[in-house]
């Protein structure tokens, strides 16, 4: 079994590698957040991966590889995420962590996953985390600034699904692997696909590109 703490190191050279300046307590929550992540998992399996070294590369690393565009997109304004599909919490989580004037809904239809992130949101002291038991096409709430995804659904699905819940001038962002062509060709043509953007994950060893996506005026 790895000790989470040793995994410090790694974390801090992945971030750095990203350009990413992480206070001591952000590093802090986020390996306790893997901790919990490892801890849940095994009832209530948040994950496939159960290795530690795993999770930090796979999920936390590949997760804070989306933040050098969010930075970019939120310009230091407090906006209101919708993390789609969170699932464990990925990269909603990790995005709150290190975003703190960012709100974070998490949403999953699955109440154990959910429950999960409202756990995470209290022991880790989160106040701008939300965990959200809902299926996003039947959530009733106010718009969002920014709406994410990673692994939930093809582009279609995601924009279709929660197109109601996006405000004006605002923008999706989907995670994806290898460079989704066929889903950007099911796209309807009042959609733009105004960026794709690939991303460097320090210790991984895979494709990974993030789609920007937003309605034409």
């Amino acid at each position: 079994m790895i000790d989470i703490a040793s995994l410090r190191t790694p974390l801090v050279a992945a971030a750095t590698t990203l350009h990413l300046e992480l206070s001591e307590a952000q590093v802090d929550r986020l390996l306790a957040y893997l901790a919990m992540m490892e801890k849940w998992n095994k009832v209530y399996n948040l994950t496939s991966l159960r290795d530690p070294q795993a999770m930090l590369t796979h999920h936390l690393i590949d997760s804070l590889s989306l933040l050098p565009a969010l930075r970019k997109q939120a310009a230091g304004s407090a906006l209101r995420l919708m993390d789609v599909g969170s699932g464990g919490g990925l990269p909603g989580v990790v995005v709150a962590i290190c975003h703190p004037e960012i709100d974070v809904s998490c949403v999953d239809a699955v109440l154990k996953k959910a429950s999960f992130i409202t756990q995470v949101a209290a022991e880790l002291k989160l106040p701008n985390l939300h965990g959200v038991h809902s299926r996003v096409e039947a959530l009733d709430t106010p718009a969002f600034d920014l709406i994410t995804s990673r692994a939930f659904a093809s582009l279609l699905d995601f924009t279709t699904l929660t197109r109601q819940h996006l405000k004006p001038g605002a923008v999706w962002l989907a995670m994806k692997g290898q460079h989704p062509t066929e889903e950007i060709a099911a796209l309807p043509s009042d959609l733009d696909v105004f960026h794709v953007e690939q991303l460097q994950v320090p210790g991984l060893d895979a494709q990974r590109c993030l789609i920007w996506i937003r309605p034409k005026n």
